[in-house]
């Protein structure tokens, strides 16, 4: 039997409703030979008997995405791997066939340089509003700037590139798809996939959409700053997908209190919020990008003048790191001295239940 050429990695815990439809797209794919694996990090539903149903290959992991699909690839036979979330969609049966043959032509343009590919996300959502924000996601899915890649867009690469990069980290059930991406975009190059991989916007919708991109904003500062320690607590405020609830920001704002008294110590705290300063400015650009998705209608798909007035003329300019102090203060103000209490009041309130608007 002739060896599959794409092994796809599918990490599960408590996914029996969503992970029959995506099960459903992969047996539709035409023109490849697809290895499935789905690893369970200890299901308490139906997943193990819908991946059954399905004759893909099961695993048993202990629980964490990273772990999971390190388990995943340990038993794959393909050269290719494809690691997608349980809640994605296909959206064309040639889909997966056209992502490999751009892969090699992109290979083959890269010379010796390793390449990875993800797909560009539209999200699927079953309660309306917040158009804006989430056009603005989708955006930026499609780019390759650091901190814009995520395990559900999906990532395919080589089977030696991901045993040179080491794998996922399996020290946190979370960021393990942000450090391998920034591994990747280290060692080689990232390339946007041909066709729209469609995914979930049930974590955004259940806990709410902007305290949840806030919420990611404050992990990935912490993670830029290197401030390692903290994770040990965030560990426990990071619900599973099948545990969202409405998501309360006070406890992480009480823990940047606690790092800074406790940890860092005044130099320390200093030294991060002039890093956290820094992490800002690499990011300002998706400012701009903004700007871009509020003029699409005049603008039209595919332009970004906005964005490419930042890159050659104002990026340039505030490159510089004597600027990272000054936007380390400002973030630390609007975090520490906007935000925090802002976010306390209202969760206060909510816990006694509280009407703030009579």
């Amino acid at each position: 039997m002739a060896l599959p050429q794409l092994s796809v990695i599918i990490p599960v815990l408590n996914e029996a409703a969503n992970l029959p439809p995506l099960l459903t797209d992969l047996r539709a794919q035409q023109d490849i030979r697809l290895e499935i694996i789905v690893v369970d990090g200890g299901s308490m539903d139906a997943t193990g008997e819908v991946a059954a149903r399905y004759g893909v290959t099961l695993l048993s992991s202990p629980p964490g995405r990273g772990r999971q699909m390190n388990a995943g690839v340990a038993v794959a036979s393909g050269g290719l791997l494809l690691f997608l979330h349980a809640d994605s969609r296909l959206t064309d049966v040639l889909m997966l066939r056209q992502a490999c043959d751009f892969m090699e032509q992109a290979e083959s343009l890269a010379g010796n340089q390793m390449v990875a590919g993800h797909f560009s996300l539209r999200f699927c959502r079953n309660v309306p509003g917040h158009d804006l924000a989430f056009s603005f996601l989708e955006q930026k899915s499609r780019l390759n700037r650091p901190n814009t890649t995520n395990g559900d867009q999906g990532f395919l690469l080589r089977r030696n590139f991901f045993t040179e990069l080491g794998g996922f980290d399996e020290a946190l059930p979370f960021l393990e798809d942000q450090k391998l991406a920034e591994r990747i975009r280290t060692l080689g190059s990232w390339v946007t996939l041909p066709g729209c991989l469609e995914t979930s916007a049930r974590r955004f919708e259940v806990e709410g959409l902007y305290r949840c991109y806030l919420r990611m904003g404050i992990i990935m500062a912490l993670h830029s700053v290197g401030v390692s320690t903290s994770f040990a607590q965030v560990r426990t405020l990071y619900a599973p997908q099948h545990e969202t609830v409405r998501l309360l920001l006070w406890p992480y704002f009480a823990l940047i209190w606690s790092m800074m008294r406790h940890e860092l110590t005044l130099w320390g705290s200093v030294r991060s919020w002039f890093l956290v300063g820094r992490f800002s400015r690499q990011n300002f650009w998706q400012i701009f990008l903004f700007m871009d998705v509020v003029l699409r209608s005049w603008l039209g798909v595919g332009h970004y003048p906005v964005l490419r007035f930042y890159d050659r003329w104002l990026g340039p300019f505030i490159s510089f790191s004597f600027f990272d102090a000054f936007y380390g203060g400002l973030v630390f103000v609007w975090i520490m001295g906007v935000l925090a209490p802002w976010f306390w009041l209202v969760e206060w309130c909510d816990r006694r239940g509280v009407d703030m608007a009579a």
